[in-house]
């Protein structure tokens, strides 16, 4: 497969650099379907490579703690755009031949696949095989003519076309389905922007929805005749309104054995001449003004480094002896420091590289923060972990994954 796939991108190569300006309109046209299909074509070959991938457990081998986040690694995706290529190659698989047939014929989309695939399972669960068969055919066909979001809309009334005599029951069912498809689709996705701004994307299910709207829509309001913010502006003040009366209610979990709290950074020397920008635990950066404008609220905590960067003051708590340690560790490591593992602190444990039961000190030079994952990953493999020159970890592999054993960073949350 591999000298096939390698013969094609020579073909594709060589229509790179064609003067595409020099086509008579019917050419341009039916070169843009041709491309289309081929797209389509080689989509159902990635696929089927993705699923065998994830049926093996590769990336799992390979010290990932999920085909999606080696997907990412491997092809340079983002998270939501690797978990959508697992899933769609789950779905494709289980769909019926047809549908993979359609797919890796050109005939139909990878979305249109999965509405196809998504429709014939909730057919074939309210009146059996024969009719789901017969319904793949009439799916492919409207393929041909409408969208994907236009192809689930008729697929709900399906059962219309291909046996009347059951619709109105199965179009509980599909209501049901659909339910189900909205629970398992939801995400919410957190992406750092180049000037430390952060976007939210996502889909949230009905009743998280509800709660959304009416946490926010009360702070939403304008704030009188004065108030000249854009409603989206509003809407994001609101949210941020609605995370500082959850911390301070004191009720959420806690965070490595820390409460849920907000550390903001700065320098000693900024500090002392008033000028401190500052750093949020999660890599943010701040401006004076706001770091003195945080350092008035109670919720928020300082740490202070000195000038080479070491960790002068981390507050204290009287309750929890490691809680210092660990933020400072926070601080250093910024997150699971695993290669190519992107969890946040909150999701992580210290881990002491020199095991505390052979003697391994509890300090800073002795830990490592790890996600559950990576932290078992670590302790059931040949996997090793060091602190380099610079004082930050470095990961060496197995020599059947890598025989020079070079050193592996995470570069996700390094801060510059």
């Amino acid at each position: 497969m591999v000298e096939e796939l390698a013969q094609a991108d020579d073909a594709v190569a060589a229509c790179v650099d064609d003067a595409v300006w020099a086509l008579a309109d019917d050419e341009l046209v039916a070169a843009l379907d041709a491309a289309h299909c081929l797209e389509q074509r080689l989509a159902a070959v990635k696929l089927a490579l993705v699923r065998e991938v994830d049926g093996r457990g590769t990336a799992v081998t390979q010290g990932a703690s999920s085909t999606a986040v080696w997907l990412r690694e491997r092809l340079r995706l983002t998270i939501p755009a690797a978990r959508r290529l697992v899933d769609l190659a789950a779905c494709v698989d289980a769909a019926p031949t047809t549908v993979r047939g359609a797919l890796a014929a050109g005939a139909v989309s990878l979305e249109q696949a999965r509405v196809i695939a998504d429709t014939v399972s909730t057919v074939q669960a309210a009146a059996g095989p024969e009719v789901a068969d017969k319904a793949v055919g009439v799916l492919v066909d409207w393929a041909g003519q409408f969208d994907p979001m236009l192809l689930r809309k008729l697929g709900t009334r399906i059962l219309d076309h291909v046996a009347p005599d059951i619709a109105d029951a199965a179009a509980r069912a599909a209501l049901d389905a659909e339910a189900a498809r909205a629970a398992r689709d939801r995400h919410l996705t957190i992406s750092e922007q180049t000037d430390g701004r952060l976007r939210l994307t996502g889909t949230l299910d009905a009743e998280a929805a509800a709660l959304l709207r009416a946490a926010i829509d009360p702070l939403s309001a304008p704030a009188g005749p004065d108030d000249n913010r854009c409603a989206g502006q509003r809407r994001h003040d609101a949210l941020a309104d609605v995370c500082r009366l959850a911390l301070r209610t004191g009720e959420l979990p806690d965070s490595g054995s820390d409460p849920a709290q907000i550390v903001v950074t700065t320098s000693y020397d900024a500090l002392t001449r008033q000028l401190s920008t500052g750093v949020l635990d999660i890599g943010l950066h701040l401006t004076p003004e706001t770091v003195r404008r945080l350092a008035c609220d109670a919720t928020i905590l300082p740490a202070v480094l000195g000038g080479t960067g070491q960790v002068l003051d981390v507050g204290r708590q009287r309750r929890l002896i490691t809680g210092p340690l660990r933020r400072a560790l926070v601080l250093r490591d910024g997150g699971c420091a695993f290669p190519g593992c992107d969890r946040p602190p909150r999701w992580c444990d210290a881990h002491h590289i020199h095991h505390w039961a052979d003697g391994g000190d509890t300090n800073l030079n002795n830990a490592v923060l790890l996600c559950g994952h990576h932290h078992r990953h670590l302790h059931h493999t040949d996997w090793t972990v060091r602190l380099g020159d610079d004082g930050h970890p470095e990961f060496i592999p197995p020599a059947w994954l890598n025989h020079d054993q070079l050193p592996r960073r995470n570069h996700y949350h390094r801060r510059t």
